[in-house]
């Protein structure tokens, strides 16, 4: 945790004491049926040996070999296809409160001192899941409200460590806990969210926005397309723009503070369309916001001879079943090539996917068969994800789950 004199009239944790919560000395023992670790934190059900008594979901667990020898600690779930999340393999470290504290730090540190998103936002991922070492444990901040996501059940069981860590480094913060129904459907905890915060605004490279947690659509704003938003904003200087599935209008409105000739929006979403044109409003700009489905909509405007110079296509995620990845690669064909009839030649693509499960190669190969298809050229720019305040562990790749490919349309 951060020094004393860093904060001063506040005094440093205590670790684990000061929650009342003592950990035990003697953990219980989950054995691997391999000599080796998977070498992924995620251990399914069918690599661990069962044990002979009933452990609590969210448990945490010594990790030993088939030999008896300690390779790490994690949470033990054994309802969840993930039965072990490894969170240490390190002797002695054991996940306990000052653990926590140490790794909440550390991601608060990150954001702050080094890639210091401060000076441009205060709406940015706090915590990355695996990607900052916490298995199961997101937090979004948006201006003075901390969104707090479980995804895992020994998170939710150290949800007390986890408020105390995060009000010490936003000590004036809002705090915001839920968990979707099936995560906790599957992980076997009852995580009951209070009363959702009210709305507030955000700020991103000068403009503002609406975020609302806890009402459809998470917060009415993704501030994972941060960066991506900024940089459409600069190669659609001019031009004419159509954001398709643009949500809050984050697209459309960066685009036309950066100098677009134009910007339409589109969405199915009646009532996220109302926050999107008071975002507009808010910063007092003008774009077009239309609801509608957008198969619909790009068929129509092709036929009236509409065209776009800039097309944004970042739709919600399709799927989170593995046996549907092939639907959803359908479904994306389907977008991007409905969305070639309507951008000029030489026009500017930047389509999006934040289905984890649709891998950035499998995106790029839908890419070259609408290409076939359309009979159009289509020339890959830049391949990027959500900003550094989303990391991935190189042994997760799942932790980079958008896909925002910037392409050249001929």
């Amino acid at each position: 945790m951060p020094d004393a004199a860093a904060t001063p009239g506040r005094a440093p944790l205590a670790g684990a004491a000061r929650y009342h919560r003592p950990m035990n000395t003697s953990l219980p023992i989950i054995r691997l049926k391999s000599d080796r670790l998977p070498g992924h934190p995620w251990i399914w059900s069918a690599q661990v040996q069962k044990p002979e008594q009933r452990i609590a979901p969210g448990t945490v667990v010594e990790i030993q070999d088939p030999a008896g020898r300690q390779v790490g600690h994690g949470f033990w779930n054994g309802h969840a296809r993930i039965a072990l999340r490894l969170l240490s393999n390190q002797p002695g470290q054991v996940p306990d409160a000052d653990w926590i504290e140490q790794r909440i730090a550390r991601a608060v540190a990150l954001r702050r001192d080094e890639l210091q998103l401060d000076r441009h936002a205060n709406a940015w991922r706090v915590i990355h899941s695996e990607g900052d070492g916490l298995s199961g444990l997101v937090v979004d901040r948006y201006a003075d409200t901390l969104v707090i996501e479980y995804f895992a059940a020994g998170m939710w069981r150290l949800r007390e460590v986890i408020r105390a860590a995060l009000l010490w480094h936003f000590p004036d913060a809002n705090l915001y806990e839920f968990a979707e129904a099936h995560v906790q459907k599957q992980e076997s905890f009852d995580c009951r969210s209070g009363d959702m915060p009210e709305p507030t605004l955000v700020e991103e490279y000068g403009l503002r926005f609406q975020a609302a947690p806890g009402v459809g659509h998470k917060t009415g704003f993704f501030a994972d397309q941060r960066d991506n938003r900024r940089l459409f904003a600069e190669m659609a200087r001019g031009r004419r723009v159509l954001d398709l599935c643009c949500n809050a209008g984050g697209f459309a409105i960066h685009a036309l503070a950066g100098g677009a000739a134009s910007a339409v929006g589109v969405d199915m979403d009646p009532a996220i369309l109302e926050i999107a044109r008071g975002n507009a409003e808010l910063n007092g700009l003008q774009p077009r916001f239309e609801q509608a489905d957008i198969f619909d909509w790009l068929r129509q405007a092709s036929e009236r001879g509409e065209r776009y110079d800039a097309v944004i296509l970042d739709p919600a995620k399709l799927t989170r079943d593995r046996n549907r990845i092939q639907n959803a690669l359908k479904k994306y064909f389907a977008m991007n090539r409905a969305a070639l009839e309507v951008i000029e030649p030489g026009g500017l693509l930047l389509t999006c996917s934040c289905t984890g499960l649709v891998s950035e190669a499998d995106f790029h190969d839908m890419l070259r068969r609408v290409s076939a298809h359309a009979g159009r050229e289509i020339q890959i720019l830049q391949s990027r994800g959500a900003g550094a305040d989303h990391p991935v562990r190189a042994d997760v790749p799942e932790g980079r789950y958008l896909k925002a490919v910037f392409c050249k349309v001929y």
